[in-house]
């Protein structure tokens, strides 16, 4: 199988690599900008590099060729998701993990909701609602991500989701916890096919993360 990371040069994305290196046989794809400085090729023989923006429609049908699943980084840009969406629709791509944030469905109650609110803007969070659109409405298989409050904790791997529509908790959660589930849908693809869902650490209901 052959898995394209996008945005690779990403602290969850550097995560990810190394455990698909050593629990997997895949195929790697790592695209981002400025690729070559930013990423370090452990295993020629597994790893493509490329450097690309995520607006450049022939530099990401050229890394799609092959791949079964796209791993988003960043979905920042409704723009440019809707260009990778195009690209993954013309190379047969099967499935699309996106990481976005939390909030884009007023989906944020109490304390933490106001607090989250004011952190990120509307403008942010409609950026990524409009992102999210896109994909949910691409006719590809995918599983939507949106990640509370990050911070690192080695070792730290505990996770819990909630789907849309359904209050979300939880302030925050480790980066190697959100690599861990990304690993474990790309081991079981349809384990959350078609779903958005809301990703914290359990008993983190906070009105704010234990770091702010």
């Amino acid at each position: 199988m052959k898995i394209l990371i996008l945005g690779a040069a990403g602290q969850i994305s550097k995560m990810l690599i190394n455990r698909l290196l050593q629990e997997t046989d895949a195929e790697l794809v790592l695209y981002a900008r400025n690729a070559n400085r930013r990423i370090a090729n452990s295993d020629p023989s597994r790893i493509t590099i490329v450097d690309g923006d995520f607006n450049d429609s022939a530099k990401l049908l050229e890394a799609m060729e092959g791949v079964a699943i796209v791993y988003l980084n960043d979905m920042n840009s409704p723009e440019a998701t809707q260009t990778i969406v195009d690209a993954a629709k013309k190379s047969g791509v099967a499935k699309i993990i996106g990481a976005t944030i939390l909030g884009i469905y007023d989906e944020v109650i109490g304390e933490f909701g106001k607090w989250n609110a004011r952190m990120v803007g509307r403008t942010g969070t409609n950026r990524h609602k409009e992102s999210a659109k896109i994909i949910e409405d691409s006719g590809i298989d995918f599983t939507l991500l949106r990640l509370t409050w990050l911070y690192n904790q080695e070792d730290n791997e505990r996770y819990m989701v909630s789907q849309k529509g359904e209050p979300f908790i939880g302030a925050q959660v480790a980066r190697q916890a959100v690599a861990r589930l990304i690993m474990d849908i790309i081991e079981n693809p349809a384990i959350y096919s078609n779903k958005s869902l809301g990703v914290s650490e359990p008993n983190t209901d906070f009105p704010k993360p234990s770091f702010y």
